[in-house]
């Protein structure tokens, strides 16, 4: 895809389509790596963006228990040592 090199105050810059910027779910920033004569434009990626406020609030709540044991009742820990 063919795009224009435009000014932005001192420096310069592309424009993504609204269109672009949905698809590729791209906000604020983005990651650039420069590699081997090449510009590549990656989304920036948070995955675990908010997990420390939900995890504070999950042991607010009460809501941090585990499911399940770690450990079974019928397994032994002998192979361990």
């Amino acid at each position: 895809m063919e795009v224009s090199v435009i000014q932005i105050g001192n420096s310069k810059g592309i424009r993504f389509s609204k269109t672009i910027l949905e698809k590729y779910n791209i906000k604020d920033k983005v990651d650039l790596i420069l590699e081997k004569g090449k510009i590549i434009i990656l989304p920036l990626s948070t995955p675990r963006k908010g997990w420390e406020e939900a995890f504070k609030e999950m042991n607010k709540n009460g809501d941090d228990k585990l499911l399940f044991n770690d450990v079974f009742g019928d397994e032994t820990l002998d192979e361990w040592n």
